[in-house]
């Protein structure tokens, strides 16, 4: 005797109001999920992007770095 078995997909809707008065991450990095509210489905992606135009590998730990130019990660306002 076969065992038939049905799936029933349902759709749902939710109407969420959320209030965040403070949040406080102290951590994210490239992997992490930050989530509020539901989410049906999640899909990963991952991009990586040379925003620094570097052309070649970066020194290896512990090796002088001094001759590189200074780039800071944000661009910062000039001193005054």
């Amino acid at each position: 005797m076969a065992d038939n078995k049905s799936c029933n997909l349902s759709s749902f809707t939710v109407n969420q109001t959320i209030t965040i008065h403070q949040i406080r991450i102290e951590v994210i990095s490239n992997s992490s999920v930050f989530q509020i509210g539901t989410a049906g489905v999640i899909k990963s992606l991952s991009n990586i992007y040379n925003t620094g135009g570097f052309t070649a590998p970066v020194p290896q730990f512990g090796q002088d770095a001094s001759h590189l130019p200074y780039s800071p990660m944000v661009p910062l306002p000039p001193l005054r």
